[in-house]
């Protein structure tokens, strides 16, 4: 007689002999669907954010410039790297950070042109007696070109300390449609460090080679004022000491003596000014 057996399908016993107050955390640790959704959420969120990574990586260092829309929303005209390339290929702001030959050659060209063609005229024929006084006008109009050296350099200063200042930042200010709607956008950390890479490397040593020119024309300007300054104190002693000395024609300056020496008709009658 053959014994047939009957399958019956198990069933999870029940957890009920566990104490009430219990019942609930050992419920909690021992459910497996739980668990298994918990486990896929987790797995899912880290692998969606290996892939963003990924592909902003991979963007940098394909030589992209500016990360996705959806990511900066500052417009393409006023993202700070957008602005560096601008100001590194326009005039006169490329000149200073090309090569030094070219740098110096163009700053010598500005203030020469500006001290023949503006300065020298300037000072020749705006003053009486130039040609009594050859030296003081070319000093003049050497220092007028001078000046105007200066003012480019400032000028170059103050663009690339600007682009300086938005690449080092770790914010960026901008304008949607106009200044009455200014936003200010946190960069992202690949951003920030491109960002601060190029301006330490490249606008930084600009900035130091404008300031040291500077100085060296600030110098060059502060010496040929004080050549001015004696060049006019060594004249006004020697025409004291010729009317001291009873001389009564002096080159360049009035006077009643030298006014009565030309024309003695005009002063007749009156008394003797000497006496």
């Amino acid at each position: 007689m053959a014994t047939s057996f009957r399958t019956s399908p198990c069933r999870p016993k029940s957890p009920s002999h566990l104490p009430r107050p219990i019942f609930g955390l050992a419920a909690k640790f021992l459910s497996p669907i739980r668990f298994t959704n918990q486990r896929f959420q987790l797995l899912h969120s880290h692998r969606y954010h290996n892939k963003g990574l990924i592909h902003r990586l991979s963007s940098f260092r394909n030589g992209s410039n500016t990360p996705s829309e959806t990511e900066c929303p500052v417009p393409q005209d006023q993202q700070p790297i957008n602005e560096y390339q601008s100001l590194s290929t326009s005039f006169p702001f490329s000149s200073a950070a090309g090569d030094i030959v070219e740098y110096t050659s163009r700053l010598f060209v500005t203030g020469a042109s500006f001290a023949l063609f503006i300065g020298l005229p300037v000072s020749w024929f705006g003053s009486v007696g130039a040609e009594s006084e050859p030296l003081k006008r070319i000093l003049c109009a050497t220092s007028s070109g001078v000046f105007a050296v200066i003012l480019a350099v400032v000028r170059m200063y103050l663009g690339w300390a600007y682009v300086g200042n938005r690449l080092l930042s770790a914010t960026v200010e901008y304008e949607e449609t106009g200044w009455y709607d200014g936003q200010i956008w946190m960069k992202t950390a690949e951003v920030l460090a491109r960002d601060r890479l190029l301006g330490s490397y490249t606008v930084k040593p600009v900035l130091s080679r404008l300031k040291l020119t500077l100085v060296s024309l600030a110098t060059l300007l502060f010496a040929s004022v004080l050549i001015l300054v004696n060049i006019d104190g060594n004249q006004n002693n020697s025409y004291l000491t010729s009317n001291e000395a009873g001389v009564g024609v002096i080159p360049g300056v009035y006077s009643d003596d030298s006014a009565k020496s030309f024309e003695p008709d005009a002063f007749c009658g009156e008394p003797d000014l000497q006496s």
